[in-house]
């Protein structure tokens, strides 16, 4: 219910009460000042309306635009309405016009003398594609260990993550560099990994990193990397997302956070050969953990099911 209702009503039951009962009555059953009362009581006419709170916005202020300020503004727009902004205030100025020019460029909001700006136009999200199948898209991307779960600071790993977008089903992997070498070998690897639990990779979704695609490149523009002729090769359409919105590849996003509040937060790595099989075990339990979104299956246990009915 609307708070200003509410508070309406209310001061409508405190008038008839008081009406009924008097004054003092009133005040000491609602615990209200008899000033405050009296206030309600002059302004009620019987209507919950006259109750609302009404604004507090003052009529006139001690430095606002003289109404010869206000005439000197519209004469010199009316003669030349096409003048800017700027322009418009250097010729007020040399009139004996004193304000700064925000103050001119409100009052001629206020009088429609000029346009304000136009309101954002709300961004429509497009309906969400959903998967019918396993394989059917995997989201891919990269992220960055951090420096604090790295024993040798002079080290740099990275964690490429591959998840089904069907089944939640994630396959990580342990990388020394993020470059379209390393995402073509993963790459490789996801595909067999799937292909041996009886799935083909139809597509896989990315950002627009240059790991991916050579797409925002200024001199390799036209040159496809490793890793989009690996997809190629595999028959795997390769979908890029919509420059700056990560959102659209919210499920491998979405994972990184819950790896860094359960993984990250927790762990740290002394080589390489130690982060892999730290992410390995890693893997294992998230592809274990029951999820709401699989009706409180673990992902393993989803595309299990939706494999034998596949």
């Amino acid at each position: 219910m609307n708070s200003i209702t509410q508070e309406a009503r209310y001061r409508q039951s405190l008038m008839k009460y008081a009406e009924k009962y008097g004054v003092s009555r009133a005040s000491r059953k609602y615990n209200k000042a008899r000033s405050y009362i009296y206030f309600w009581k002059a302004r009620w006419d019987g209507t919950e309306t006259s109750l609302v709170n009404q604004s507090r916005r003052p009529h006139h202020h001690p430095n606002e635009h003289t109404p010869e300020e206000i005439a000197l503004i519209k004469r010199y727009h009316r003669r030349s309405p096409d003048l800017g902004l700027t322009e418009l205030w250097c010729r007020l100025k040399k009139k004996g016009y004193t304000r700064r020019p925000e103050s001119l460029y409100r009052v001629m909001r206020k009088f429609g003398l000029i346009e304000g700006p136009k309101p954002k136009q709300k961004r429509k999200p497009k309906p969400y594609e959903q998967m019918t199948h396993p394989g059917e898209r995997v989201q891919i991307d990269v992220k960055v260990v951090p420096l604090k779960c790295l024993a040798n600071p002079e080290e740099r790993l990275y964690q490429y993550t591959a998840i089904d977008e069907y089944t939640r089903l994630r396959y990580l992997g342990a990388y020394a560099e993020q470059s379209t070498y390393s995402s073509a070998d993963f790459l490789e690897r996801v595909y067999k990994w799937f292909k041996r639990k009886g799935v083909t990779i139809e597509c896989v979704q990315t950002d627009n990193g240059f790991e991916f695609t050579n797409k925002f490149s200024n001199s390799k523009k036209d040159i496809p990397t490793r890793f989009e002729l690996t997809a190629k090769k595999l028959g795997i359409r390769h979908k890029l997302i919509r420059p700056y919105t990560p959102r659209h590849n919210g499920k491998v996003e979405r994972s990184h956070r819950e790896d860094q509040k359960r993984f990250y937060d927790s762990h740290c790595f002394y080589s390489l050969a130690d982060f892999g099989a730290q992410l390995a075990a890693h893997q294992r339990k998230s592809n274990n953990r029951p999820m709401r979104p699989l009706l409180f299956l673990s992902p393993s246990e989803f595309f299990a099911f939706n494999v034998q009915d596949h």
